[in-house]
């Protein structure tokens, strides 16, 4: 059996994912009391699996290792969430910079800088 490409993390992704699935849902939960509704449509999440991460490193040129998995690409934990209107994703990435546990990486910012309305999204690489 393979070492996984996650090596010592393997174990502590998807707590990492939990943890960050539990703030979502605290947001939510503040969202709907103030607003009478839901921020959004769907809320999807997921720990990239083990091939599709080594896959990624290849493409990328990068050794399939823990390090380039964690610190190089980025996006072993995915979120992906569907709002309704395009104010609610701020608020909600307003949400995730104020979190003690998160640490935002980079943002990508689609929706004011797209280029066409289906390149509209707005992308955030954190750490926790």
């Amino acid at each position: 059996m393979k070492e996984s490409i996650y090596g010592q993390y393997a174990q502590t992704l998807p707590l990492v994912m939990e943890k960050l699935v539990q703030a979502i849902e605290q947001f939510q939960t503040e969202y709907r009391h103030s607003f009478g509704q839901s921020p959004y449509e769907h809320f999807l999440h997921r720990v990239k699996s083990e091939e599709s991460m080594r896959e990624k490193c290849a493409r990328k040129g990068l050794p399939a290792t823990a390090r380039s998995a964690l610190w190089d690409i980025h996006d072993a934990v995915g979120l992906r969430i569907v709002t309704h209107f395009v104010d609610d994703i701020y608020a909600l990435a307003d949400y995730l910079r104020r979190l003690d546990h998160v640490t935002i990486v980079e943002e990508k910012d689609y929706i004011r800088t797209a280029r066409s309305r289906s390149e509209e999204r707005f992308s955030r690489n954190a750490e926790t």
